[in-house]
């Protein structure tokens, strides 16, 4: 079976997509398939990999992100699917490549790759609070009727998490179907709590080892909601004087702002990116708790990874994040609200914390699969859909 995947946000420098899209290549050698990544670049090259290709197609810089490029025309993106005749063609984004991918004129399966809500990502963020998610779901109705006349010609449309697909079902989409992502567990394991680690990331917030250790981990971007975080951290530390560090890892269009309100409340220590993904596994394992504010995750991978680290997790009451919440090692609070954030800390951290890990890493095992398990079911999809086409011509 051949994929080709109309990319438009890979990129050499990304984070997650980059991540994922060598994961599938790697899955495609192991189970015999092939994938093609149509990918816009600096320039026009094919780099070749165990699995398959990434052909670039040269494309101009996006004005917001110096490290992504953007497809502004159809015509290269179609004459390399020409060209490769896939069995199968995914469009993962609901913008320009979506568009081409679901309207190419080609044989071939056509999925919808939607690892992403725009609505709940941008204006549930900026005007949720004021308007009400309902109320700003109905102004977004425009949206909403794009996103299903951008879904009609494909086949599927594939998510990761079930709420995401709850809510796209609801709001008219056709043929949704979940494929959970997977946790590296060769990073993402128990039994990596580092004693000296969490020591250490605590001075880094002006605490002593017999303090409580918070980490969130995340993009620096309005939907993550950090201010909650810290300003929840702060209330804490109001009420339990020198007692929770709360420590942040990551980068993004919002630094500065994150940075401004780190430093108006005590013990918040913003690290920036760490890249070595073992390093991120022993901060998740060593920490007392992972806390979450994005209440429109599709999956909620880093929840996810810290519950497979021993984490117990603190998250918002919607979204990908909270469908992995679990009583015996969990808290929730209303999203948004950092009150409610602030009391689910001291709930969570009143209870025997030996008890919490060990209910995380029970839990992480019962409903997180692996990144094998992700894509063995997303190219099952893929096979089952083509015999279901061939059965209909026959």
């Amino acid at each position: 079976m051949k994929v080709a995947d109309v990319s438009a946000f890979y990129s050499e420098q990304g984070g997650g997509v980059r991540t994922y899209v060598h994961q599938k290549l790697a899955a495609s050698a192991r189970l015999g398939h092939e994938t093609v990544i149509i990918a816009p670049g600096r320039e026009s090259r094919e780099d070749v990999h165990p699995g398959g290709r990434i052909v670039w197609v040269k494309a101009p810089l996006l004005p917001v992100d110096k490290r992504y490029h953007m497809f502004l025309s159809s015509t290269e993106v179609t004459r390399i699917l020409d060209r490769e005749q896939p069995d199968v063609v995914e469009g993962s984004t609901p913008w320009y490549a979506g568009w081409i991918a679901g309207h190419w004129r080609g044989n071939a399966v056509k999925s919808l790759v939607m690892h992403a809500d725009p609505v709940a990502v941008y204006a549930h963020t900026l005007l949720g609070a004021r308007l009400g998610i309902a109320r700003v779901d109905r102004l977004f109705g425009w949206f909403w009727r794009y996103l299903r006349r951008l879904n009609a010609p494909f086949d599927c449309t594939v998510v990761a998490g079930e709420w995401l697909a709850r809510r796209f079902t609801a709001f008219g989409l056709k043929n949704v179907v979940t494929v959970p992502f997977g946790i590296d567990r060769t990073f993402f394991h128990g039994g990596l709590r580092d004693p000296a680690l969490r020591a250490r990331m605590l001075a880094a917030c002006g605490l002593p080892e017999n303090a409580k250790l918070l980490l969130t981990i995340g993009r620096h971007h309005p939907e993550k909601r950090l201010p909650v975080l810290i300003a929840a951290a702060g209330k804490v530390n109001q009420a339990q004087p020198h007692g929770v560090g709360l420590y942040l890892v990551g980068d993004g269009l919002s630094r500065a702002r994150i940075e401004r309100a780190a430093a108006a409340v005590p013990h918040v220590h913003v690290a920036g990116v760490v890249a070595d993904r073992a390093e991120v596994a022993r901060m998740m394992a060593s920490a007392d708790a992972v806390i979450h504010g994005s209440g429109c995750e599709t999956f909620g991978l880093s929840v996810a990874e810290a519950l497979c680290c021993g984490a117990p997790i603190i998250v918002p009451d919607t979204g990908g994040a909270y469908d992995f919440a679990g009583p015996d090692y969990s808290e929730v609070y209303p999203l948004g609200d950092a009150d409610g954030a602030a009391l689910a800390i001291q709930r969570l951290f009143a209870r025997d914390q030996g008890q919490l890990a060990a209910a995380a890493s029970a839990g992480a095992e019962a409903r997180i699969g692996t990144a094998e398990t992700h894509f063995d079911r997303l190219f099952a999809l893929y096979e089952s859909l083509i015999r279901q086409r061939s059965q209909r011509r026959t």
